[in-house]
């Protein structure tokens, strides 16, 4: 893996809207790791509700299957985040659930 979404080290979060219904959005979820990458499916609600759920990675993407527990909480973490942020996105009149949304942890950033 040596595209732009792996880190050198720590984990990369990238989410990418795929469905916006008002106050729930559907991102695709990618957990990406010098050495791994994993998939998910993430619900967002704007009452800061997430659900993560695992999916293939598809043909062209390599997968590692489900992350680890701690890889996984801080990609609700990110993901939750998001979805409390809608309803102040709303007010101010800005695209609720942004199109994609990209954020890293690692040594010294909370990983």
């Amino acid at each position: 893996m040596t595209d732009a979404l792996t880190p050198t080290a720590g984990a990369r979060f990238a989410l990418t809207r795929e469905v916006d219904a008002g106050a729930r959005a559907t991102y695709r979820c990618v957990i990406a790791t010098p050495t791994s990458r994993h998939h998910y499916a993430a619900e967002l609600v704007d009452d800061g509700g997430v659900t993560l759920t695992p999916v293939a990675g598809g043909p062209d993407q390599a997968d590692d299957g489900e992350a680890s527990a701690e890889l996984l909480a801080a990609a609700t973490m990110v993901a939750r985040l998001l979805a409390r942020a809608a309803p102040a996105r709303r007010a101010d009149g800005v695209t609720v659930w942004p199109p994609r949304v990209v954020r890293w942890r690692g040594p010294g950033r909370g990983g």
